[in-house]
């Protein structure tokens, strides 16, 4: 079971450290532009994309202390975020763009019922 806990805990660590930095320093181009567009989409401002970026790379840093209160904080984060992008895609897009949201949502389910 440890092993499966560290993998899942890898996969999301990456996916939000990579989509918490692009929200934040928009360092890949075409994909800061498609997720700003989205936030505008749901009349929100680059200044919440950027703090939901914070929120994603809090998340993806303090998962890794599992075991301790800050990991579980830290799978929290990301199943709230995922939550939330869960609510707007299917609010305003297609529920298949909600589609990776609702696979971290379930790998950080998967953390927080793991860890208690």
């Amino acid at each position: 079971m440890d092993i499966l806990v560290t993998v899942i805990i890898g996969v999301l660590s990456a996916f939000f450290l990579f989509a918490g930095s692009i929200k934040l320093l928009g360092w890949q181009k075409m994909i800061f532009e498609k997720q700003l567009e989205f936030f505008h989409s749901y009349g929100l401002n680059r200044q919440i994309m950027a703090l939901v970026g914070v929120v994603e790379l809090l998340g993806a840093t303090s998962i890794w202390f599992q075991g301790s209160t800050p990991g579980v904080l830290g799978a929290a984060l990301l199943f709230s975020t995922s939550l939330g992008a869960i609510f707007f895609h299917l609010r305003f897009d297609t529920w298949k763009d909600g589609v990776p949201a609702m696979v971290t949502l379930i790998l950080s389910g998967v953390v927080i019922f793991l860890s208690w």
